[in-house]
């Protein structure tokens, strides 16, 4: 394996400084300490020339090409009482997922799982739907929509037509769907427990059936898409919106989601026309919406070479020609300009740690990067796209903000960052490498040494990971972490590793894990180590990983399928894929009754007997997304496999713990067996 230097290497001896405790690096205690470097916040005014930012507490409006300061000029805020949609709202008592048309004529709104839609100037009231129940959805999402499809938090499932004439929403019908039930054991005033059931399908088992129905606003009426074309696929509708043109525009998945159609209906009719079809060998990402153009042409994001680009099409499904191309990535459309033909987009063309924005034509020509210096970078123009704001650190570089013209020249530094505190610290800097795993692909890590650091010494390693699909852990930009500067302080190697499928280097790379997971992830965590431990002043026999949710389960597969690791400390982890939820685990893994060898080979269920090392095991009792049902499996194989292991249960948590003191709890556990496994004895 090669190893590329992409940072200046640090001092072997660095700088004396003050000692983190074990509160300061968990955010605890006073003063505070923080190694964020603190800037002031600049963006553009509301009349699009004008920077603004605060100081003294007060905002100030700055002249960018003279840098003169003046007061911003006074406006009218909006009076809440005087407000018709505001007061209409507050009047209707229990309701939710309010919105209101784009002419804010109307206001729809989910009531008892039904959709209704008020008129503002009257008051009318109108029902759109009248089955909701406990067990059907309108208007609203179900636990696995909203965790898996359209995001967490995100229950709302319906969307106004531009003209506000119609609305779009789901129907989902959750009868047949099994329940889970998750118990609060600690519940005040009684002795009793306080059981929680949800809806909550597992892989192989019945999802939400789904239809999508576009009403009249002003009449209730409902046409029904015609979804019968999808009838034997189980589907899913992973997005709905509007065209410009008023067509309702929807995206529709097989079950295992191998595929995705965008297809747009007429309102009145139903009908439905599919504008084109995405596939892959393995699995197809529930696409971004159309950027749609004045001529009736749209933009789409497509993963179909095994990267990211950018595509125009005609609204026939014709396509016209990509915008982007190469072994790299796009990341987001930022702007298009139809007149001259060009978008701004950020990507990663540059480096998948990294993160830049660049301009490109149409055509594909003249493609240009727009920001400078390594890192990941943040841009905002003004309205008249002349500048633009620069938001960028690197692991190298604190955060920094900085003004430059539309081409990329930097014309001013706005504000160096305050960086008292990591200054003031005896503090250690990242080091970013790219190494190669034993089949040749190419690896990016970042590691941080103990401060002071003697190479003539060996430490310990200490491994945080997430490495789930398309999630990298270690990037190019500032590490802010008191956590890990507290262990490099104490002799541990702190070291990130982006295997393959969590690289950010496109779809190529991530589908290498498919109906497989934990496989390829752990080979590459592997051969990091090694890569890493090949230096004398790095001791394989003293490695620790750590982990959380996807990251929990790396870590008890690694402990129970490599003789790489002393000591791993699994956060809510899913230690048999069977176990999670239908929509994530098929999308990756298919369904038991099709990959029944691949849901054996990842179980770390299975495989308890192989445990090696020191294994910890932390979860919440009511985690209701990756059930505490994981954890207690694991631990009843562990018991039957005769194998010692930690355990710590943490009541009332969910998927993350939020109680302060628990959390507090769960560093000091952790730090507690980082000392008695990975640190030298103390001397008499």
């Amino acid at each position: 394996m090669t190893t590329f230097l992409l940072l200046p290497l640090v001092l072997a001896l660095a700088p004396q400084g003050k000692l983190l405790t074990l509160e300061q690096a968990s955010g605890r205690g006073e003063p505070r300490i923080s190694f964020s470097g603190s800037l002031p916040r600049w963006r553009w005014a509301s009349d699009g020339v004008h920077l603004t930012t605060r100081r003294d507490g007060k905002t100030k409006w700055v002249d960018p090409i003279t840098f003169e300061e003046m007061d911003p000029p006074e406006t009218e805020e909006a009076d809440e009482e005087d407000d018709p949609l505001a007061k209409l709202i507050h009047s209707l008592g229990d309701i939710e997922l309010e919105d209101a048309s784009p002419d804010r004529s109307r206001l729809a709104f989910v009531q008892e799982n039904d959709l209704f839609v008020v008129d503002v100037a009257s008051g009318e009231r109108r029902a759109i739907t009248a089955d909701g129940s406990e067990n059907v959805f309108n208007g609203k999402l179900d636990w696995v929509y909203q965790e898996e499809v359209y995001g967490r938090g995100d229950f709302k499932a319906f969307w106004w037509s531009p003209d506000s004439k119609h609305i779009a929403f789901l129907r989902l019908d959750e009868s047949d769907v099994h329940t889970f039930t998750v118990v609060d054991h600690i519940e005040k005033g009684h002795f009793r427990v306080k059981p929680e059931i949800t809806k909550y399908p597992k892989p192989g088992d019945p999802n939400p059936t789904v239809k999508l129905g576009v009403a009249v606003a002003e009449t209730g009426a409902i046409t029904w898409v015609d979804l019968s074309k999808y009838a034997e696929d189980e589907p899913l509708v992973v997005r709905v919106g509007w065209t410009p043109g008023g067509q309702v525009l929807y995206m529709v998945q097989d079950r295992i989601q191998t595929w995705l159609e965008l297809n747009v209906a007429e309102p009145a009719t139903g009908k439905p026309r599919t504008i084109l079809r995405e596939t892959s060998n393995s699995w197809t990402y529930r696409a971004r919406p159309p950027r749609w153009l004045d001529d009736g042409t749209f933009l789409w994001m497509s993963d179909r070479t095994g990267y990211r680009h950018v595509y125009h099409y005609r609204l026939d499904g014709e396509l016209i020609g990509a915008c982007t191309a190469g072994e790299w990535q796009v990341s987001s459309i930022t702007h298009v300009d139809e007149e001259k033909k060009l978008l701004w987009f950020t990507g990663t063309k540059d480096g998948a740690v990294n993160s830049n924005t660049y301009r490109v034509g149409f055509d594909g020509k003249g493609l240009k990067r727009l920001t400078q210096g390594d890192g990941r970078h943040s841009v905002s123009f003004n309205e008249a796209r002349t500048m633009f704001i620069d938001r960028y650190s690197s692991l190298a570089q604190p955060p920094r903000v900085r003004l430059c013209d539309a081409e990329g020249k930097v014309l001013r530094s706005l504000d160096a960052p305050d960086m008292t505190d990591f200054e003031a610290y005896a503090t250690s800097r990242w080091e970013l490498h790219e190494i190669e795993a034993r089949d040749g692909f190419p690896l990016d890590v970042a590691l941080l040494k103990p401060v002071p650091f003697d190479p003539s010494k060996s430490y310990p390693v200490w491994l945080p990971t997430y490495s789930g699909p398309n999630s990298p852990t270690a990037r190019n930009s500032w590490n802010s972490s008191t956590w890990y500067q507290f262990l490099a302080q104490n002799g541990i190697i702190v070291f990130q590793v982006n295997v393959r499928t969590a690289s950010g280097k496109g779809l190529f790379a991530t589908e290498q894990g498919y109906k497989r997971f934990g496989i390829p992830e752990l080979r590459d965590l592997e051969d990091a180590v090694a890569w890493l431990t090949a230096h004398p002043w790095a001791d394989a026999s003293r490695v620790g990983i750590s982990g959380h949710s996807y990251g929990g389960f790396m870590t008890a597969f690694a402990l129970t399928h490599s003789d790489d690791f002393a000591l791993g400390i699994a956060g809510s982890g899913v230690y048999d894929w069977a176990m999670y939820d239908t929509i994530y685990t098929e999308r990756y893994m298919s369904t038991p009754q099709l990959n029944p060898e691949g849901y054996k080979e990842t179980s770390v269920i299975e495989a308890a007997g192989n445990l090696k090392g020191r294994l910890v095991l932390t979860h919440g009792t009511m985690d209701d997304n990756v059930h505490m049902q994981n954890c207690l499996q694991l631990v009843y194989a562990l018991q039957k496999a005769g194998k010692s292991f930690d355990l710590m249960l943490y009541p009332q948590s969910r998927h993350g713990i939020r109680n302060r003191e628990q959390r507090w709890h769960r560093r000091q556990l952790e730090w507690d067996a980082i000392r008695e496994e990975l640190l030298e004895p103390a001397g008499p």
